[in-house]
Protein backbone atom coordinates (compact mmCIF):
# COMPACT_ATOMS: atom_id res chain seq x y z
CA UNK A 1 0.00 0.00 0.00
CA UNK A 2 1.44 3.40 -0.91
CA UNK A 3 2.47 5.56 2.06
CA UNK A 4 -0.09 8.24 1.12
CA UNK A 5 -2.98 5.76 1.16
CA UNK A 6 -1.71 4.28 4.42
CA UNK A 7 -1.49 7.77 5.93
CA UNK A 8 -5.05 8.53 4.82
CA UNK A 9 -6.33 5.24 6.26
CA UNK A 10 -4.58 5.84 9.58
CA UNK A 11 -5.98 9.36 9.76
CA UNK A 12 -9.47 8.10 8.91
CA UNK A 13 -9.16 5.48 11.65
CA UNK A 14 -8.33 8.20 14.20
CA UNK A 15 -11.23 10.33 12.99
CA UNK A 16 -13.60 7.34 13.30
CA UNK A 17 -12.59 6.85 16.93
CA UNK A 18 -12.95 10.56 17.61
CA UNK A 19 -16.39 10.64 16.00
CA UNK A 20 -17.65 8.01 18.44
CA UNK A 21 -16.10 9.49 21.55
CA UNK A 22 -16.71 13.20 20.94
CA UNK A 23 -19.28 13.49 18.15
CA UNK A 24 -18.44 15.17 14.90
CA UNK A 25 -21.47 16.56 13.07
CA UNK A 26 -21.38 19.89 14.92
CA UNK A 27 -17.59 20.35 14.78
CA UNK A 28 -15.56 22.41 12.37
CA UNK A 29 -12.72 20.89 10.40
CA UNK A 30 -10.24 22.66 12.71
CA UNK A 31 -11.94 21.20 15.80
CA UNK A 32 -11.87 17.72 14.28
CA UNK A 33 -8.21 18.14 13.35
CA UNK A 34 -7.31 19.25 16.87
CA UNK A 35 -9.29 16.34 18.31
CA UNK A 36 -7.30 13.78 16.33
CA UNK A 37 -3.92 15.50 16.63
CA UNK A 38 -3.43 16.70 13.08
CA UNK A 39 -3.91 19.89 11.11
CA UNK A 40 -6.97 20.94 9.19
CA UNK A 41 -4.70 21.16 6.13
CA UNK A 42 -3.94 17.43 6.37
CA UNK A 43 -7.65 16.68 6.53
CA UNK A 44 -8.24 18.88 3.48
CA UNK A 45 -5.34 17.21 1.67
CA UNK A 46 -6.74 13.72 2.24
CA UNK A 47 -10.50 14.38 2.15
CA UNK A 48 -10.98 17.65 0.26
CA UNK A 49 -13.32 19.31 2.74
CA UNK A 50 -15.19 18.78 5.98
CA UNK A 51 -18.06 17.27 3.99
CA UNK A 52 -15.62 15.02 2.11
CA UNK A 53 -14.33 13.80 5.47
CA UNK A 54 -17.86 13.06 6.68
CA UNK A 55 -18.58 11.12 3.48
CA UNK A 56 -15.34 9.14 3.96
CA UNK A 57 -16.38 8.24 7.52
CA UNK A 58 -19.81 7.07 6.39
CA UNK A 59 -18.30 5.11 3.48
CA UNK A 60 -15.84 3.36 5.79
CA UNK A 61 -18.48 2.39 8.36
CA UNK A 62 -20.78 1.14 5.58
CA UNK A 63 -17.87 -0.90 4.17
CA UNK A 64 -17.26 -2.43 7.60
CA UNK A 65 -20.94 -3.34 7.95
CA UNK A 66 -21.00 -4.97 4.51
CA UNK A 67 -17.95 -6.99 5.59
CA UNK A 68 -20.00 -8.19 8.57
CA UNK A 69 -22.74 -9.32 6.18
CA UNK A 70 -20.15 -11.12 4.08
CA UNK A 71 -18.72 -12.87 7.15
CA UNK A 72 -22.13 -14.25 8.14
CA UNK A 73 -22.11 -16.73 5.26
CA UNK A 74 -18.76 -18.44 4.85
CA UNK A 75 -18.39 -19.52 1.21
CA UNK A 76 -16.24 -22.49 2.31
CA UNK A 77 -18.80 -23.83 4.79
CA UNK A 78 -20.74 -26.92 3.81
CA UNK A 79 -23.82 -25.94 5.78
CA UNK A 80 -25.05 -22.40 5.28
CA UNK A 81 -27.14 -20.64 7.92
CA UNK A 82 -30.82 -20.07 7.28
CA UNK A 83 -31.35 -16.82 5.33
CA UNK A 84 -33.62 -15.40 8.05
CA UNK A 85 -30.89 -16.04 10.62
CA UNK A 86 -28.41 -14.12 8.47
CA UNK A 87 -30.83 -11.19 8.33
CA UNK A 88 -31.33 -11.31 12.11
CA UNK A 89 -27.60 -11.39 12.83
CA UNK A 90 -26.97 -8.48 10.52
CA UNK A 91 -29.76 -6.50 12.22
CA UNK A 92 -28.21 -7.22 15.64
CA UNK A 93 -24.95 -5.79 14.33
CA UNK A 94 -26.24 -2.66 12.63
CA UNK A 95 -28.70 -1.82 15.41
CA UNK A 96 -26.14 -2.23 18.19
CA UNK A 97 -26.31 0.87 20.44
CA UNK A 98 -22.52 1.21 20.17
CA UNK A 99 -22.97 2.07 16.48
CA UNK A 100 -25.57 4.81 17.06
CA UNK A 101 -23.06 7.66 16.66
CA UNK A 102 -22.22 6.33 13.20
CA UNK A 103 -25.89 5.78 12.33
CA UNK A 104 -26.63 9.35 13.41
CA UNK A 105 -23.76 10.58 11.25
CA UNK A 106 -25.01 8.47 8.32
CA UNK A 107 -28.40 10.16 8.35
CA UNK A 108 -26.87 13.61 8.87
CA UNK A 109 -24.57 13.20 5.87
CA UNK A 110 -27.32 11.70 3.70
CA UNK A 111 -29.38 14.78 4.59
CA UNK A 112 -26.56 17.03 3.39
CA UNK A 113 -26.15 14.97 0.21
CA UNK A 114 -29.83 15.07 -0.77
CA UNK A 115 -29.68 18.87 -0.34
CA UNK A 116 -26.79 18.97 -2.80
CA UNK A 117 -24.17 20.23 -0.34
CA UNK A 118 -20.83 20.30 -2.22
CA UNK A 119 -18.50 17.43 -1.34
CA UNK A 120 -21.28 14.97 -0.51
CA UNK A 121 -22.44 13.86 -3.97
CA UNK A 122 -20.33 10.71 -4.01
CA UNK A 123 -22.35 9.38 -1.08
CA UNK A 124 -25.53 9.30 -3.13
CA UNK A 125 -23.69 7.52 -5.93
CA UNK A 126 -22.86 4.67 -3.56
CA UNK A 127 -25.75 4.78 -1.11
CA UNK A 128 -27.45 1.47 -1.91
CA UNK A 129 -25.71 -0.30 -4.79
CA UNK A 130 -22.82 -1.71 -2.71
CA UNK A 131 -25.37 -3.22 -0.31
CA UNK A 132 -27.29 -4.73 -3.23
CA UNK A 133 -24.06 -6.17 -4.65
CA UNK A 134 -22.99 -7.62 -1.31
CA UNK A 135 -26.50 -8.89 -0.57
CA UNK A 136 -26.59 -10.48 -4.01
CA UNK A 137 -23.33 -12.30 -3.36
CA UNK A 138 -24.64 -13.60 -0.03
CA UNK A 139 -27.97 -14.54 -1.66
CA UNK A 140 -26.06 -16.55 -4.25
CA UNK A 141 -24.06 -18.39 -1.56
CA UNK A 142 -27.34 -19.24 0.17
CA UNK A 143 -28.79 -20.58 -3.07
CA UNK A 144 -31.70 -18.14 -3.14
CA UNK A 145 -33.31 -16.81 -6.31
CA UNK A 146 -32.25 -13.41 -7.64
CA UNK A 147 -34.61 -10.69 -6.38
CA UNK A 148 -33.05 -7.18 -6.47
CA UNK A 149 -36.33 -5.58 -5.36
CA UNK A 150 -36.36 -7.69 -2.19
CA UNK A 151 -32.74 -6.76 -1.46
CA UNK A 152 -33.53 -3.06 -1.90
CA UNK A 153 -36.56 -3.44 0.36
CA UNK A 154 -34.36 -5.05 3.01
CA UNK A 155 -31.87 -2.19 2.91
CA UNK A 156 -34.67 0.40 3.06
CA UNK A 157 -36.44 -1.40 5.90
CA UNK A 158 -33.28 -1.63 8.00
CA UNK A 159 -32.48 2.04 7.40
CA UNK A 160 -36.02 3.12 8.23
CA UNK A 161 -35.97 1.15 11.48
CA UNK A 162 -32.55 2.57 12.36
CA UNK A 163 -34.05 6.02 11.93
CA UNK A 164 -36.86 4.99 14.29
CA UNK A 165 -34.24 4.03 16.90
CA UNK A 166 -32.53 7.40 16.54
CA UNK A 167 -35.89 9.14 16.92
CA UNK A 168 -36.38 7.44 20.28
CA UNK A 169 -38.63 4.51 19.43
CA UNK A 170 -38.65 1.65 21.90
CA UNK A 171 -35.84 -0.72 20.82
CA UNK A 172 -37.95 -3.78 21.63
CA UNK A 173 -40.73 -2.54 19.37
CA UNK A 174 -38.26 -1.79 16.60
CA UNK A 175 -36.74 -5.26 16.94
CA UNK A 176 -40.22 -6.79 16.73
CA UNK A 177 -40.89 -4.78 13.58
CA UNK A 178 -37.70 -6.09 12.02
CA UNK A 179 -38.63 -9.63 13.06
CA UNK A 180 -42.01 -9.19 11.37
CA UNK A 181 -40.22 -8.06 8.20
CA UNK A 182 -37.98 -11.16 8.33
CA UNK A 183 -40.97 -13.43 8.83
CA UNK A 184 -42.80 -11.82 5.91
CA UNK A 185 -39.68 -12.21 3.78
CA UNK A 186 -39.34 -15.86 4.77
CA UNK A 187 -43.00 -16.53 3.96
CA UNK A 188 -42.55 -14.96 0.53
CA UNK A 189 -39.10 -16.27 -0.39
CA UNK A 190 -38.55 -19.46 1.56
CA UNK A 191 -42.12 -20.73 1.69
CA UNK A 192 -42.38 -20.31 -2.08
CA UNK A 193 -39.31 -22.43 -2.89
Amino acid sequence: MPAEANSRDLLLSRVLAYAVSDGITDKSLREIAAGVGTSHRMLIYHFGSREGLLVAIVAEVEKQQRAVLDSLVDPRATDAPAPGDVMRRLWQQVSDPALRPYVRLFFAVVGLAVQGVPGTGTLLDSLTEPWLDQGGAVRERLGLPDDPAALRLGVATARGLLLELLAGADPGEVDRSYELFVQMWEDTHIGGL
